[in-house]
C-alpha cells in the first residue's frame, strides 16, 4: 500500500493560530472551539490511524448558519477546512492537517422529519446510520445501506464516502438511497440539491456530491429513502466442496433472478480463524473448503421456495442452516 501524500504545511497559517482561534470563537459558542493540545489529541486521526496530525483547531458548530460563517471566514483567509463526521472512515477522508481547521459535525445529531407517506427521512448529518433504522422500525421501515461501522458512523460521512455494506448487492450504496442534501459551499453559500424524490431535472448533482469526501462543500442536512421491512428474513450458511463450486453457485443465484440482500464467501482458513476468535460455532468439520454466509430477505414465500429448489440442484455437502436471521447468531450446534 502506497503512502498518502498529504499537502505541504503552510507555516504562515500556524503563526496566526491565536488570531484564527479568536475569530472562530466569535462565530460560534466559545466552548465549541478547541485549540489546546489535550483537547485536540482525540482528533489527531480518523480510523486510518497510521496517519496522525494535530489540527490547528477543532470547531463544533451547532447549526447551518454557523457552518456558513466559519467557511466564509476560512475561505477569505485561505485556511484549509477538513469536515469530520464520526471519524470511522478508513479511506483518509477526514484526516486532519496541521494547518487546517477540523470542522466536526457531531452536534448535528437530530432527525428533523419522518415522512412515511413519501418513504423518506430528513436528518442532520451527525445521526448514525443505524439510528435512522431505529427511528422508523416500529412502523415497519428501515434504511438499507449497512456499512460495517453502521452502529457508529454518521449519515453525513456515508454521503461523503458513498458508503455501502453487504446489502449493497441488492439495494446499492448511499448514492442509491439518498434523495436530497443541504450543503454549504466553501465560500459560505447555502444550497439545496434534490428533494423527496429521485427524479430531479437537470444534471445529476446528487451523484456528484455523494462520494466527494467534503471537497465540494459541507453537508448539513440529508434526505434518505426508507424501505418497507421484508415479510421474511432468512440467513443461510451453505457448505461447498471447492471455491469454484461456491463461486458458480453465487453466480447462479443471481442469474436465476433470486437477488439476496447480501452474500459473503469464507474459505476454510478464514472460517477457522473467525471461529477461533469469535467462537461463532461454525461446523468446521462439515465445511471442507468454502462456505457462503447469505442474508436473504424474502418478500414472498415463493422466493424462499425457489431458493430451496436451487439448493437441491447444487449437490452440496450440506446446508448447515437456514433460519430466521435474528436467530442465526444464537445457533451453536447443528
Amino acid at each position: 500500500m502506497s503512502e498518502i501524500a498529504l499537502p505541504k504545511i503552510d507555516s504562515s497559517i500556524l503563526n496566526r493560530k491565536s488570531e484564527i482561534v479568536k475569530k472562530l470563537s466569535k462565530l460560534t459558542n466559545i466552548e465549541n472551539v478547541l485549540s489546546e493540545a489535550d483537547e485536540l489529541r482525540p482528533y489527531e486521526t480518523d480510523a486510518l490511524s497510521v496517519y496522525t496530525q494535530t489540527p490547528l483547531a477543532v470547531v463544533l458548530p451547532e447549526n447551518t448558519e454557523e457552518v456558513s460563517e466559519i467557511l466564509k471566514y476560512c475561505h477569505s483567509e485561505n485556511i484549509k477546512v477538513v469536515p469530520r463526521g464520526a471519524g470511522t472512515g478508513l479511506s483518509g477522508g477526514a484526516l486532519p492537517l496541521q494547518d487546517a481547521i477540523l470542522l466536526g459535525l457531531g452536534k448535528f445529531n437530530k432527525i428533523l422529519e419522518i415522512d412515511y407517506e413519501n418513504k423518506c427521512v430528513v436528518t442532520q448529518p451527525g445521526v448514525t446510520n443505524l439510528g435512522i433504522t431505529h427511528a422508523v422500525q416500529h412502523k415497519g421501515f428501515y434504511y438499507a445501506p449497512d456499512p460495517s461501522s453502521q452502529l457508529a458512523c454518521s449519515i453525513g460521512g456515508n454521503v461523503a464516502e458513498n458508503s455501502g455494506g453487504v446489502h449493497s448487492l441488492k439495494y446499492g450504496t448511499t448514492t442509491n438511497n439518498i434523495l436530497g442534501v443541504q450543503m454549504v459551499m466553501m465560500d459560505g453559500t447555502i444550497c439545496r440539491f434534490g428533494g423527496k424524490s429521485f427524479d430531479q431535472e437537470g444534471y445529476d448533482l446528487m451523484g456528484l456530491i455523494c462520494g466527494s469526501e467534503g471537497l465540494l462543500g459541507v453537508v448539513t442536512e440529508v434526505t434518505v429513502k426508507i424501505l418497507r421491512t421484508p415479510e421474511v428474513v432468512r440467513a443461510a450458511l451453505i457448505g461447498f466442496p471447492s471455491i469454484k463450486e461456491g463461486g458458480d453457485a453465487a453466480s447462479e443465484i443471481i442469474s436465476s433472478g433470486i437477488v439476496p440482500a447480501g452474500m459473503e464467501i469464507m474459505d476454510k482458513a478464514l472460517i477457522e480463524a473467525t471461529d477461533n476468535f469469535s467462537k461463532a460455532g461454525y461446523p468446521i468439520a462439515l465445511v471442507l473448503n468454502l462456505a457462503i454466509v447469505r442474508k436473504k430477505d424474502f418478500h414472498s414465500g415463493l422466493e424462499e421456495k425457489q431458493l430451496f429448489q436451487r439448493v437441491e440442484l447444487w449437490h452440496l455437502i450440506t446446508i448447515v442452516w437456514m433460519v430466521p436471521f435474528q436467530e442465526a447468531s444464537l445457533l451453536k450446534h447443528y
